[in-house]
């Protein structure tokens, strides 16, 4: 992956067959030179915001200041009953997504927190080890959700957008987010929320699915009728979608480059099957 071009390795934080997302970091970083190492993102409810902080400096102190950490709120309730775990309405999970922040962010800024709040309680605690990034490593919160993404506007160092709602405890998939028109809307929400931190601000969005392919229009009619999902939004939808990357080497570059003039969108993640055929594209762009 280092060799493509890319910047940064995330990993994914489940309840399921994939390995445990912070100790697995430690084993990239040690196995690579440049490339970052990031979460995306861990779920909030899994672990207490001062044990968090304390596992993210170690991470940020053993990969010599590679960390980027992400957060978010959880969506699958069938992970949380597996582990017993209540799992609360939307509103509840970012009110204490929010809070974690707070905490996460003071202990890695090296201050000395207390916090009284409706979900965590914290008494002049100073967290151990100091991570290597100053003032603290990258925070990205991600999600779709008004409350998700006003908390990042206003939190963190990233703004995450997923464009995916999850319904039904993560059993239903709302894409009506991937729209031109919602991902504007959703942009705005950001640029009014975060007001004069907005210039300070990294926007990403995660990739959903890649073609590479001299006929977009083609290629985006035949991932409508191959992908069901996606059978809801138009051909034009898809070409505009920034979820959605479907053309040429060429057209993606000017396309990515069109979309961080006009969205401000400078941050794109692809899963890992899509990383050799997004590599030259990677490598177009590197550096611009």
């Amino acid at each position: 992956m280092e060799e493509l071009g890319y910047d940064t390795l995330l990993i994914s934080d489940h309840l399921v067959e994939v390995l445990a997302p912070l100790p697995a970091l430690v084993a990239v970083a040690e196995a690579t030179t440049r490339l970052r190492v990031g979460t995306f993102v861990l779920n909030n409810d899994l672990r207490h915001p001062v044990v968090l902080a304390r596992e993210a400096a170690t991470v940020d102190l053993l990969s010599e200041g590679r960390l980027e950490l992400g957060l978010g709120a959880g969506h699958m309730r069938s992970e949380y009953e597996e582990a017993g775990i209540a799992f609360d309405d939307d509103a509840i999970r970012v009110q204490r997504l929010r809070e974690a922040v707070l905490i996460v962010r003071g202990l890695l800024s090296g201050e000395r927190v207390s916090f009284e709040g409706r979900h965590y309680r914290v008494s002049g605690h100073l967290g151990h080890p100091p991570p290597v990034q100053r003032p603290h490593p990258p925070l990205l919160v991600g999600g779709h959700g008004r409350g998700t993404l006003t908390l990042a506007a206003t939190q963190a160092d990233i703004v995450g957008f997923a464009g995916i709602r999850h319904r039904a405890g993560g059993t239903e998939v709302d894409i009506s987010g991937f729209r031109p028109e919602a991902v504007a809307q959703r942009v705005e929400l950001v640029r009014a929320a975060a007001g004069p931190r907005l210039d300070r601000l990294e926007l990403n969005a995660l990739v959903q699915a890649v073609v590479t392919d001299d006929d977009a229009r083609a290629a985006a009619e035949k991932l409508r009728q191959t992908a069901p999902v996606i059978a809801a939004l138009s051909v034009d939808d898809i070409l505009e979608c920034p979820f959605i990357l479907v053309g040429s080497t060429d057209e993606l570059v000017d396309e990515l480059v069109r979309r961080r003039q006009a969205l401000g969108i400078s941050y794109y993640v692809v899963f890992a099957p899509a990383m050799e055929a997004m590599a030259p594209v990677v490598q177009r762009l590197r550096g611009s």
